[in-house]
């Protein structure tokens, strides 16, 4: 934390943008420094998640990569799921975002493509609720491995949220 809490405003964005590419995040999560401990940091982070407009999350989701199968894949799961992807993207207009953590690799294709299907009978409004948890949790899966990197080790931070 002490790293995270010391770092210049600009460094800070940029390691924000790398976890969810929301500039308004990134400073509101900048911006309420010093954190005293992780748990407040995260906190933090999912607030300023939930407070995000779709402007903002369209902003974020314009950054997002879609979600990489293990290299293994044989090449059948790859069409199907570019085929998934395409359809999830012609119906909402966007990528199609999810948070795998704590998922094995094994289980990674048939997570995404269970999700893609049932999240396609979803209206455009009930999307948008579960693509703003989606990116929230992203951007919380990637804070915590950012601070991992840089030394930090923190308790519990597959715990959910104060509140949630």
């Amino acid at each position: 934390m002490e790293h995270f809490n010391a770092a210049s405003a600009q460094e800070l964005e940029q390691a924000l943008l790398a976890c969810l590419r929301s500039l308004r995040w990134a400073r509101r999560v900048a911006d309420h420094r010093p954190y005293p401990d992780v748990d407040s940091l995260l906190a933090a982070a999912d607030e300023a998640a939930y407070d995000l407009a779709w402007s903002d999350l369209t902003e974020a989701l314009a950054a997002e990569p879609l979600p990489i199968l293990p290299p293994d894949t044989y090449s059948a799961a790859h069409t199907a799921l570019s085929a998934a992807h395409a359809a999830y993207e012609a119906r909402f207009g966007h990528v199609f975002v999810i948070c795998l953590d704590g998922l094995a690799p094994g289980e990674a294709l048939d997570h995404i493509l269970e999700a893609i299907r049932s999240r396609l009978a979803n209206d455009p409004e009930e999307e948008r609720v579960v693509v703003a948890d989606e990116l929230r949790r992203l951007a919380r899966e990637r804070l915590v491995s950012a601070l991992r990197g840089a030394g930090n080790c923190a308790t519990d931070h597959n715990a959910p949220a104060p509140g949630r």
